[in-house]
């Protein structure tokens, strides 16, 4: 006995060291569409259309496999857009097989987002995302399918054996609740649970370790450092702590290009806010409540919600939020530099991964007291037009009110935009009084998803619950503590278990509050589209796969069939570039503005030159610039700033439709530390005649001093 005791224990002792071992891959790519033109995805503002760059959108693949059995292995896939789709997924999925086969499918592979507002829109395949990107843009969909793949491509390439370490820390001033009313409404017992740990907002950012490779964070914070009013094309506070932390890994490689690949992910995003620090004022020139604080739980200034804005932490030093953005962005490499600067948990066993599909129009399952409950077709609520305190809503709607009678016009014309709902959708969805019977809505095709990716991601001790939609914070505490708590009941993991939330993945099915929060109607119930029980349905089938997560799992997961595809029937308005024209007597790339050569600049100035332009439309420039600021070293120009870089902006204006014609301003705001020496701006472009191929160019401007 003693004998074959001491067999299985060395088994075990063996089994748990090769599984402390992971073929590990990290890759990144570019995923920039239509820097101009075309409507920026987030805010859903019509007049919110890109007229340029500020830092270009990427995708950060992390691959984890097992060693011994290397068809185990999962990806996860963080993006800087505004939240995955069914459409973008789909594509990827079939790129994917087309290569690799049966390697990387629906049920390993999860597509999540940064959820940045920052970034361009017309990528959803459902009507109702469509509205103020005027349909579907294909460039924007071809971005980011193919720079997704890319990033896979890439990380693939790069697999190699190595271990994976697990932290936290809590983070301080990187996020606030922005809707704190309506947690409020949950039971008192509950929330004081959490009075250490963050109150109404989740302070913790967990990190996995690739060792000296990369990293993937959680954190929940929304992507809205940026103001609705900015319209550069950028990647928001987790982009940009992307390119803070891997700039200062490998401060000489240009950004996309670094080796080191670092991950801020998306968490409980739900009811966060950058922009909070200072709290949420009323922006009323003229009126008694102006620089007062809004009303608390409607959000309202004078009774509207049109001048109520939260206030991020550099609020005072520009209108559009971009020292807020570095500010939130750099409290999030803090906090991950902390994590890696102290010891960490080691990450260990097998690793599995499981996804099914769930039609959650009409669902019905058991809660834990034995009752029978039911989700709803799609549907958002009048507070839903009401926006939130990071990009308020119009026509007199307001958060908090689940009231039919805020707003009488819209009661009267809400029917010639969806179907009127029934006396079953609108009992199903009580409270919420219903704006968008968008779960009915399927002309030109559906305005809403109905079915949803359910899925999750096991690295040894260690579990990513994909999720397709925004948890609110109490919410996403719920679904976390559901999971694991059966993760250790049924045998899959022992108390070691971490569990975190990442999303919105996969599919956009907008939010998810809790029962309590949905009562209270502000912009998240709202938007929890199907219905009071949403919450409860995500708890009831995550927990029910968690045996499919065990090392000896067998069979396979009942599941809803896919989504019906989309992409094939969408609708795009936006018109193709005709053709450019340089002036009379100009051409292409010549330039019109100059920049200063008879004095120097010094750190703080910016530089700008201005250059006949062609549209940027023509050229995306995909892993390229569209600008360069060159340093003349040893009697050579060396490119030392992008359009990647913050401190660089490429701006785009017509000047003449008719004529075609345009211009394009590169500035460069000269950072600290800048060596002295003799620089340039050049920029890149590509012209499109009437007639004949697009064909690439280049401006450059005159040679100027910085001392």
């Amino acid at each position: 006995m003693r004998l074959v005791s001491f067999l299985v224990l060395s088994t075990a002792v063996l089994n748990a060291a090769a599984q402390s071992q992971y073929l590990l891959g990290l890759g990144v790519a570019d995923i920039t569409g239509p820097v101009v033109e075309t409507n920026m995805m987030g805010y859903a503002s019509l007049g919110q259309t890109d007229t340029g760059l500020h830092q270009r959108q990427r995708a950060r693949a992390f691959i984890v496999g097992e060693t011994a059995t290397t068809a185990n292995r999962v990806v996860f896939v963080n993006a800087d857009i505004a939240m995955g789709d069914s459409g973008i997924r789909r594509a990827i999925l079939a790129g994917l097989a087309s290569k690799y086969g049966s390697l990387y499918t629906a049920q390993n592979v999860a597509i999540s987002s940064t959820h940045q507002h920052s970034g361009v829109g017309g990528y959803l395949e459902n009507v109702l995302p469509q509205v103020t990107s005027l349909g579907f843009v294909p460039q924007t969909y071809n971005a980011i399918v193919q720079g997704v793949l890319l990033a896979i491509d890439r990380a693939h390439a790069s697999l190699a054996p190595g271990s994976l370490s697990i932290g936290n820390t809590s983070v301080t001033g990187g996020n606030l609740n922005r809707s704190p009313t309506a947690y409020l409404a949950n039971p008192a017992a509950e929330r004081a649970l959490y009075v250490n740990e963050g109150g109404d907002q989740d302070k913790t950012m967990s990190l996995v370790s690739f060792g000296n490779r990369g990293f993937l964070s959680f954190f929940p914070v929304h992507g809205t450092s940026l103001y609705e009013n900015n319209t550069l094309v950028s990647s928001d506070n987790k982009g940009m702590a992307a390119y803070l932390y891997e700039s200062s890994v490998e401060p000489s490689a240009m950004p996309g290009n670094q080796t080191f690949v670092a991950g801020f992910a998306q968490s409980n995003v739900g009811d966060t806010s950058p922009n909070n620090s200072l709290g949420a004022f009323c922006e009323s020139p003229g009126q008694p409540y102006d620089g007062m604080p809004c009303q608390a739980n409607t959000s309202t200034c004078g009774g509207t919600v049109e001048d109520c804005h939260g206030r991020g932490p550099g609020f005072w030093l520009d209108s559009s939020g971009f020292h807020s953005n570095e500010m939130i962005a750099q409290i999030q490499v803090d906090a991950a530099k902390t994590i890696l600067g102290k010891t960490r948990s080691s990450v260990t066993g097998t690793v599995r991964s499981v996804h099914v599909y769930l039609d959650m129009a009409n669902h019905t399952f058991t809660l834990p007291n034995g009752t029978t409950a039911q989700t709803c077709p799609a549907a958002m609520g009048f507070s839903f037009a009401g926006g939130t305190t990071d990009g308020p809503g119009a026509f007199d709607f307001v958060q908090g009110d689940n009231s039919t009678s805020q707003n009488p016009f819209w009661e009267i014309v809400k029917s010639f935009v969806t179907p009127v709902p029934s006396a079953a959708q609108v009992a199903c969805q009580a409270p919420k009084p219903i704006l968008l019977n968008t779960g009915y809505a399927d002309q030109p095709y559906p305005w809403s998803p109905s079915t949803v990716d359910i899925q999750m991601l096991k690295v040894g001790n260690f579990v990513m619950i994909i999720v397709p939609g925004e948890l609110t914070t109490m919410a996403g505490r719920r679904l976390r503590n559901a999971v694991r708590a059966k993760l250790i009941s049924a045998g899959v993991l022992d108390n070691s278990a971490y569990v975190v939330v990442a999303g919105p993945a996969n599919t956009y099915a907008h939010y998810i509050t809790t029962r309590e929060e949905y009562a209270i109607q502000r912009y998240e119930g709202a938007s929890t589209i199907y219905g009071q029980y949403t919450l409860e349905a995500y708890i009831d089938k995550y927990t029910s796969l968690v045996p499919f997560l065990a090392n000896a799992a067998s069979g396979t997961p009942v599941s809803d069939a896919a989504p019906p595809e989309l992409t094939s029937k969408a609708i795009s308005l936006q018109t193709g570039v005709v053709f450019d024209s340089a002036p009379s007597g100009k051409s292409f790339g010549q330039v019109l503005i100059d920049v200063i050569t008879n004095s120097a600049y010094h750190a703080g100035n910016t530089v700008l030159a201005q250059f006949v332009g062609a549209n940027p439309r023509n050229n995306l420039r995909l892993e390229g610039t569209f600008l360069s600021v060159d340093q003349l070293v040893g009697g050579a120009w060396k490119m030392v700033k992008t359009d990647s870089h913050p401190s660089t902006i490429y701006q785009w204006a017509r000047t003449n439709t008719f004529l075609g014609t345009s211009t394009v301003n590169i500035s460069w705001t000269i950072e600290s530390g800048t060596p002295a020496g003799t620089y340039r701006l050049r920029y890149f472009g590509d012209s499109k005649p009437l007639i004949g191929s697009i064909s690439a160019f280049t401006g450059t401007s005159s040679n100027f001093t910085v001392s």
